[in-house]
């Protein structure tokens, strides 16, 4: 090979990558101690936007190593966090006992049709996680309508609007038999509570993937003007241990059972030290973004190792043109 072709080679295998998302260097921007009150570790948030402000509910773990959700709101979403200073959403295992051993890792949607906020969060019972489903108006009374979804069952989100006549969810099973994979799937409901028309949207890669066996939804869907975007992680199974990656996946704006594209590549993933290290390593987790309508800036809000809270940003039309890119499924 020439001494030109090399370089010409080189140039553009070192331009294959471009990094979509960047952390801000305040990060973490939440740790246990931030909280007003005793925490092991805070983790994993919901976000949306609230009186033009964002809104965190951040996983809260406690040392008997249940969790509860509590709340955090900032002006720049960056800083000056005003935390609640009592759990904001608890368990509550008299009347809810699939929530005995706490609720976990929430993701946020505006329902404009009902005026409120539908939450979805992962209730962890003796029979494995379930997912469960809560409505607020302003994240300080909720109407819980219990699990929604049958053990195994978690990394749940619904889409902000009915489509022909039926909600959405998208959730994500562990099949018994695990040869199958861990696949994401999405299920329809026309009252929010019994639901039905189960399908698998994105399987789990098989071999050498860094999405192969286990994938999961991440934050809740984004609509853009060429359709939902999608961000996923997935597990890769090393003799060290695992390693969560994200990944993106759009879907057709009127049916979102449809996927257009699919990123082959995982687009961000643990780096940092505080990603790397703490209650489990090896950790990139996001359950909530916001879009800043003006600038087009994403803020993706995740938790690292199990142990902090951190964002990173990227430009929505960065994103796009990256998925738009992608290989269609086959």
């Amino acid at each position: 090979m020439s001494q030109n072709n090399f370089q010409t080679k080189l140039k553009s295998h070192n331009n294959t990558y471009k990094e979509l998302f960047k952390r801000h260097p305040s990060n973490p921007i939440l740790t246990a101690k931030d909280w007003p009150y005793a925490a092991n570790t805070v983790f994993n948030p919901a976000a949306t936007m609230y009186d033009n402000k964002v809104l965190l509910l951040a996983r809260v773990e406690d040392r008997r190593g249940f969790s509860h959700l509590t709340k955090a709101v900032s002006e720049d979403g960056i800083s000056n966090w005003k935390i609640d200073p009592i759990p904001t959403f608890e368990s509550d295992p008299v009347h809810y006992p699939e929530e005995a051993w706490g609720i976990e890792d929430p993701r946020i949607t505006w329902i404009e049709e009902l005026g409120k906020w539908a939450i979805t969060y992962t209730a962890y019972s003796q029979g494995g996680p379930l997912v469960a489903l809560a409505l607020t108006k302003d994240f300080v009374h909720f109407e819980r309508f219990g699990t929604i979804m049958p053990p195994e069952d978690k990394d749940a989100a619904l889409f902000p609007r009915r489509f022909n006549g039926k909600w959405i969810l998208i959730h994500r099973p562990i099949p018994s038999y695990q040869g199958s994979g861990a696949n994401i799937w999405i299920s329809h409901s026309k009252d929010l509570k019994y639901w039905g028309d189960h399908q698998i949207l994105l399987n789990a890669r098989q071999g050498g993937w860094w999405d192969a066996n286990k994938i999961g939804l991440s934050p809740q869907p984004l609509e853009t003007d060429v359709g939902w975007l999608i961000l996923y992680h997935g597990v890769r199974q090393t003799p060290s241990g695992s390693i969560y990656r994200l990944g993106l996946a759009l879907l057709d704006i009127e049916n979102p059972a449809k996927v257009l594209r699919r990123s082959d590549e995982w687009i961000f993933g643990p780096l940092e030290s505080y990603e790397r290290y703490g209650d489990v390593a090896d950790v990139v987790f996001p359950c909530g973004w916001v879009l800043d309508e003006k600038s087009g800036i994403v803020k993706m809000y995740y938790g690292g190792a199990d142990s902090c809270i951190a964002v990173a940003t990227a430009s929505l039309s960065d994103l796009l043109e990256y998925i738009k890119r992608c290989p269609e499924p086959k």
